[in-house]
């Protein structure tokens, strides 16, 4: 088992999740909560990634972080180095990939809290950031759960979009996913099931917990009101 390439993938989900978590939630109240006619575009642009072919979505942004691209040459002006192959343009790619994981549960979530709750808080004369914090996020937690349990599921699992923009470099880029595929390919089935079952195993767990507090969340909210 290559345990390097399980950390690695360990830390680009958790990396993921956290920027998904800080770009995630207020994409998710603008969509849950804004009037705006053309809305609809922008729901279409965040779930792309779910039907937009993995190899597809790496290449565009293979394109767009590389040194003619326009996110590329402003990173590589700013900091001097380069995004393709690296960990930081791993993170963007996956940040884009799971983003439709994250802010869809986030924005049902929002759009199910009563919005009697939110004038109320409004009407107290709290502002909207505070009602964003003190009322929706809380109430909204659930879904903010399932929306970072299942970005961090999705990213440990990548192949396509991390081997089209990181390629397969051991300790930089070399993920769990191709770590999979690598053993495959040298008819090392044995390493290769032994990393799959670990995956499966934490898949699992992962989602049984997410399961578990969501019931248990479900079930203290209405007491409470």
């Amino acid at each position: 088992m290559d345990w390097q390439a399980l950390r690695l993938s360990l830390k680009l989900a958790s990396a993921t999740t956290a920027v998904l978590l800080l770009l995630g939630l207020p994409l998710a109240y603008w969509l849950a909560f804004a009037r705006f006619r053309l809305k609809f575009l922008v729901e279409s642009v965040v779930a792309l990634p779910l039907v937009l072919p993995p190899t597809v979505l790496g290449f565009y942004v293979l394109v767009a972080i590389g040194p003619r691209g326009p996110l590329g040459s402003a990173y590589e002006a700013l900091t001097g180095s380069r995004l393709p192959f690296t960990f930081p343009g791993l993170l963007v790619a996956s940040v884009l990939y799971s983003l439709p994981f994250a802010v869809q549960p986030f924005a049902a979530a929002m759009q199910a809290v009563d919005r009697r709750l939110v004038e109320a808080s409004w009407c107290l004369g709290v502002s909207r950031r505070g009602t964003f914090l003190r009322v929706i996020v809380p109430l909204s937690l659930p879904g903010i759960v399932t929306g970072l349990v299942l970005s961090f599921a999705h990213t440990l699992g990548e192949f396509g979009v991390v081997l089209m923009v990181g390629g397969n470099l051991p300790g930089v880029t070399r993920t769990v996913s191709i770590a999979i595929y690598d053993d495959v390919q040298a008819l090392d089935y044995a390493s290769a099931g032994a990393t799959s079952l670990l995956l499966l195993a934490v898949s699992f767990v992962v989602l049984a917990a997410t399961y578990g507090l969501n019931r248990r969340f479900s079930a203290a909210w209405p007491r409470s009101f």
